[in-house]
């Protein structure tokens, strides 16, 4: 019987090598050959045993192990049923190279229906790649940390542009997240609030989702880009892809931070912050941080990983926007990828993917993610580039 090798998490801390059945085509899916697939901050937060995804939503699920992990790739259709096409359209064939939205939606219910464009499906049939499905559960590989992974019906593909890398590819899902940005752009008119041409833009957080913020700001006009972190190693690698100001959080405080903020925008604070750290500790200072009218953008804690106190009044007497964003963008992927392709040569990739590994050595690259001293770290499942 042909077999299939798989990276999974056991439990809190605990991963295992294991080998799974070639699966049978699903009616309506796909198999794909992963090619790379990145470690996702929340693949991150499983590994460490935060489990509740979508807290309080009529939708919210507990991430059961064992688990296949993986949202962040890109492969090659190996298998795809007849009649499958991709996100446009088109019909899809072996040899394809695709990416995955990782959130597969029924597209009937209300959100599906009246607010297409985010995720925030609410059927019983909503599944998560690499994140909700219980890997002693036929067909086991719905995950990109795997020689193969098993595609559901209504999976959103996508078809990768040639001449675009496969580590920028599997990039992709990180990078629509950072249409956060554009949620800032829509708040900007004549009377200056949102993100105007030139505006100073902090991102809190130099992970990988905060250099796609960089790159997206930067793209979209931004003029002054702040960062905070608590690694100077994120840090140089945030100037690398065009910060201005690097602010370490672990040799400064709260109001030292909140004043360089405000130096360097002659008094007034940031119209644009985004989290981008995932620690919700970092919310009220981004608060502190914000201008009049600013608005602040909170993709980074998208698991539940703990509450803090905000001085509510804060927020009423600046006026603020605050605007949480719990997915990416699904008709963003294309644009994403068109994006990265033309703009390829523009930024030091090699300093964003920072680390490589087999899959065999998934558990070493799991502790490497975590460690100050790396971005994005990369899975091959058949043979480091």
């Amino acid at each position: 019987m042909r077999k299939v090798k798989a990276a999974v998490v056991t439990g809190i801390g605990q991963i295992e090598i294991r080998e799974y059945p070639y699966p049978e085509l699903m009616p309506g899916g796909a198999i794909i050959k992963n090619l790379c697939t990145g470690i996702c901050g929340t693949d991150k937060h499983t590994y460490q045993g935060h489990l509740k995804h979508r807290g309080g939503l009529k939708n919210e699920f507990t991430v059961e192990y064992p688990l296949v992990q993986g949202h962040e790739t890109v492969g090659i259709i190996e298998e795809v049923d007849k009649g499958v096409t991709d996100y446009y359209g088109t019909p899809l064939k072996p040899g394809d190279r695709v990416v995955c939205a990782p959130d597969v939606v029924c597209g009937e219910c209300y959100y599906c229906k009246t607010m297409s464009w985010y995720p925030w499906c609410e059927s019983e049939t909503f599944h998560n790649i690499g994140e909700s499905h219980n890997a002693n559960i036929y067909p086991h590989i719905f995950g990109g940390f795997s020689e193969y992974m098993s595609v559901w019906p209504k999976t959103n593909m996508f078809k990768v542009p040639e001449g675009l890398p496969d580590e920028l590819a599997a990039f992709t899902e990180v990078m629509c997240v950072a249409y956060t940005l554009d949620k800032a752009k829509e708040f900007y008119a004549f009377d200056g609030e949102g993100f105007a041409f030139g505006a100073t833009v902090v991102i809190q957080g130099a992970g990988p989702i905060g250099i796609a913020h960089i790159i997206k700001a930067r793209l979209m006009g931004a003029g002054k880009i702040i960062v905070t972190d608590l690694s100077d190693y994120k840090l140089k690698v945030a100037e690398a892809f065009g910060a201005d100001v690097l602010i370490n959080v672990s040799r400064t405080t709260m109001e030292e931070r909140v004043q360089i903020v405000k130096d360097e925008t002659e008094g007034r604070g940031a119209p644009v912050i985004v989290d981008c750290a995932g620690v919700p500790e970092v919310v009220p200072e981004g608060i502190e941080m914000a201008s009049i009218a600013g608005i602040y953008l909170d993709p980074g804690q998208f698991v539940e990983v703990g509450e803090i106190n905000i001085n509510v009044n804060r927020i009423v007497a600046k006026s603020l926007r605050l605007v949480g964003m719990s997915n990416h963008a699904i008709p963003g992927y294309l644009p994403t990828m068109e994006m990265l392709l033309r703009n390829q040569d523009r930024f030091p990739w090699d300093k964003l993917f920072s680390h490589k590994f087999e899959l065999d050595d998934y558990e070493k690259a799991m502790k490497t993610s975590l460690t100050e001293d790396s971005m994005k770290v990369m899975i091959y499942p058949w043979s480091v580039k």
